[in-house]
């Protein structure tokens, strides 16, 4: 999902609302022959994620910078760690310092977050996952994070998987339309290929939709004792994901029940940058790190 021309067109759009006419601070203070060294630093430990988007953000500034990045993406590190070396013409480091800080330490917080979920879940088969409430723009960066950490992704977009959900099937029951039947219509009309899940909020509701010969059931906001008995009811016919109500706190035990994926918005709706700092010297001259 996070392919270079994705990462070009979202850092070039980034540096263009940063300095829309250049950087006027570093035009007009650093001499144009100077050059620097920087280093991406962990000021708290957490779980790495972004660095072909740091990279770019230099790159696409200035093609005479260089990154080494000194880890992957998905991998951990202490907070002290250096995780990438800059070096080049200082006004482009200075110029493109902010947006690579800002997709770092949003992705790898992104990551650390998500890295939490998975390890509060290791011991069951429940696979954790992202959800569409991404950053409008974003969402690639923020979903290749997500893996980054150990999860994994959920349908990219309203295009690529049906997923009927209470609204839905409110507006059929309005129109007195049978969800067996409807979701059976829709089954008949689409390709073999596309995957259909749906939501349910109550027991009873499972039966009908199972009937439709759909992939994957959600219980939303199931209590623990009703995810259990959903899980017992559809014995394996199909996926069974649970969502609603899970925080840090409760993934644990919503998993023991035995459903096949959580689906966790808050990986991407509240995560917390990281935080980490790029510390540039300039001919030897030490520079404040972005604030």
């Amino acid at each position: 999902m996070l392919t270079p021309s994705i990462i070009d067109r979202v850092v070039i759009a980034a540096l263009e609302e940063d300095a829309p006419w250049g950087d006027l601070t570093s035009e007009s203070l650093i001499p144009a022959t100077a050059t620097a060294r920087a280093e991406l630093v962990a000021r708290e430990a957490g779980v790495f994620s972004g660095g072909d988007v740091f990279a770019a953000a230099f790159r696409l500034t200035d093609p005479r910078i260089t990154v080494e990045l000194l880890v992957d993406d998905g991998d951990g590190f202490a907070s002290g760690a250096v995780l990438a070396r800059v070096s080049g013409p200082a006004r482009g480091i200075l110029t493109a310092e902010r947006i690579g800080l800002n997709f770092a330490q949003r992705m790898s917080g992104i990551a650390t977050i998500t890295a939490s979920y998975v390890a509060e879940v290791a011991h069951t088969g429940a696979r954790i996952v992202d959800t569409r409430k991404t950053t409008p723009g974003l969402r690639a960066f923020e979903r290749h994070a997500v893996r980054s950490g150990g999860g994994h992704n959920h349908r990219h977009s309203l295009s690529d998987a049906v997923m009927a959900k209470d609204n839905h099937l409110a507006v059929l029951a309005a129109g007195g339309v049978s969800v067996t039947a409807a979701l059976q219509g829709a089954i008949a009309r689409l390709p073999h290929t596309t995957h259909i899940e749906v939501e349910v909020d109550r027991v009873d509701q499972i039966e009908p939709v199972l009937a439709a010969g759909i992939g994957t059931i959600m219980l939303d906001n199931f209590s623990l004792d009703d995810l259990r008995r959903g899980v017992a009811q559809i014995a394996g016919r199909v996926t069974v994901e649970a969502s609603g109500g899970v925080n840090l706190d409760t993934v644990r035990a919503i998993a023991e029940t035995g459903v096949d994926v959580i689906s966790v918005g808050a990986l991407t709706h509240s995560a917390r940058a990281l935080d980490l700092g790029l510390d540039i010297t300039i001919d030897a001259a030490p520079v404040i790190a972005a604030r």
